[in-house]
């Protein structure tokens, strides 16, 4: 019955996701023409891996309301290492050990320091957001971010595919076999779903919740590289409101904010659903002050949806 109510809720997920792009095609059918179609495939890929990371934490009933700020900071510190001549690949590779750091930092204070995540990652925001704006000094960083290496990351094309779509592609089959095939991936369900009993099983509690932040960092933080690379440009104030955007396609995905239950697939139709409303908004013309209010809506229904079904299967 568990696996049947799971597959009718990705199933729910994705016929909402069918009737949204029918309803704008109706409307606009320039929505459905393939250059408009790979340019938000394009769109969704700065949500989609923060959001990977948040299906993992959020299936412990955690939270990470920190993305944002570590992405910033993730790539103003990377992009200050390239300006100062360090090799951009070398450079690449810091941005995501930063993030994957900065992310650990907030598993720990949740882990040993028995904090609730939302505190935790509400403080942790601010610190890292400060931060960014400590070491950019509140000003872009622009100074060698034109390199093709970078540009690539985030605007180049691979067989007519933009590259971080395929990049997302990739570490969405990663992540769906870490979650759903590996004994990691049972221990962040079995903690999500009770943690006194994880425990008594054997679940080494600590380390999954460490892990998962880390995870959640690196994810920002790759996010944060393809952003820099299509702006040519690290900015102190980027990824702001990302987790926002990021906790609603988690939740419309069908992950459960009380924790354990989700799946990887709902996620990537959530992100999904997010793009194709934020496209299909600009594409009808509607105001980008009507938009931000349509998009809070879509959260508050996101919730509400969550709180229907966590009732339901009690």
């Amino acid at each position: 019955m568990k696996a049947l109510s799971k597959k009718f809720s990705s199933l729910t997920t994705l016929l909402a996701l069918v009737i949204l792009m029918i309803v704008i095609t109706i409307i606009n059918p320039n929505f459905l023409t393939t250059n408009n179609l790979l340019n938000l495939l394009l769109q969704v890929t700065a949500n989609g891996f923060i959001a990977f990371g948040m299906t993992f934490v959020i299936l412990t009933s955690g939270i990470d309301l920190s993305v944002g700020a570590i992405l910033a900071l993730s790539s103003a510190v990377s992009a200050g290492f390239i300006a100062q001549g360090m090799p951009i690949p070398l450079a690449v590779l810091c941005a995501i050990l930063i993030g994957a750091f900065l992310g650990a930092v907030n598993g720990a204070l949740v882990a040993y320091g028995k904090l609730a995540p939302f505190i935790v990652t509400l403080a942790t925001q601010m610190v890292y957001r400060g931060a960014t704006l400590v070491f950019t000094n509140g000003n872009p960083i622009t100074k060698h971010l034109d390199s093709y290496f970078l540009a690539y990351i985030g605007q180049g094309y691979l067989l007519g595919i933009p590259f971080p779509v395929i990049l997302m592609i990739l570490v969405f089959i990663i992540l769906w076999i870490v979650l759903h095939k590996t004994a990691f991936g049972k221990s962040v369900y079995a903690l999500g779903g009770n943690e006194k009993a994880a425990y008594i099983s054997g679940v080494k509690l600590n380390k999954v919740k460490i892990a998962i932040y880390t995870l959640s960092g690196a994810m920002s933080a790759i996010s944060g590289l393809i952003i820099t690379s299509r702006l040519s440009s690290a900015t102190p104030q980027a990824g702001s409101g990302y987790e926002m955007y990021a906790i609603a396609a988690v939740v419309l995905g069908g992950t459960s904010l009380m924790g354990g239950k989700g799946r990887m697939f709902g996620t990537m139709i959530g992100v999904l659903i997010i793009g194709v409303l934020n496209n299909g908004l600009n594409i009808i013309g509607v105001s980008a002050f009507w938009q931000q209010v349509i998009q809070g809506i879509v959260i508050l229904i996101a919730v509400l949806i969550d709180v229907i079904r966590s009732k339901r299967s009690k």
